[in-house]
């Protein structure tokens, strides 16, 4: 079984290899808990779709819609969410604490596709 970082790696491949718009999501900073840490990542297609996790599921749905956007758009954004468990869960159960998300759009240029490549064998020699 691919390791999570493989499977968004993968995935970004097919998206290029199929000239498919999409987005890439990266926690960028964690204030406090969170379910993820610095440098988890999740692809986001233009219909929402996503390969990854973010969060512990709390934020998937949301950073899926302002990926749409980041698509859309083509302008990368920070987004900033302030996790209160009781607020995230309504069970008292979660981490909270402040996660910053970099959501970026994926676009094809030969560098950046050589260095997906590049990243993919990193990745897969682990």
């Amino acid at each position: 079984m691919m390791n999570e970082q493989l499977q968004v790696i993968s995935a970004i491949q097919e998206c290029k290899a199929e000239k498919l718009p999409c987005a890439l999501a990266t926690v960028i900073k964690v204030k406090g808990s969170a379910y993820r840490k610095e440098g988890a990542k999740m692809l986001i297609d233009a219909d929402g779709g996503t390969v990854g996790l973010i969060s512990g599921g709390c934020l998937e749905a949301d950073v899926a819609e302002v990926a749409k956007e980041v698509i859309k758009t083509k302008t990368p954004i920070i987004k900033t969410y302030h996790l209160d468990e009781e607020e995230v869960w309504g069970l008292g159960l979660g981490c909270p604490g402040t996660v910053f998300i970099y959501i970026e759009p994926l676009m094809y240029t030969p560098q950046n596709i050589e260095e997906v490549d590049e990243c993919a064998k990193a990745i897969a020699a682990f």
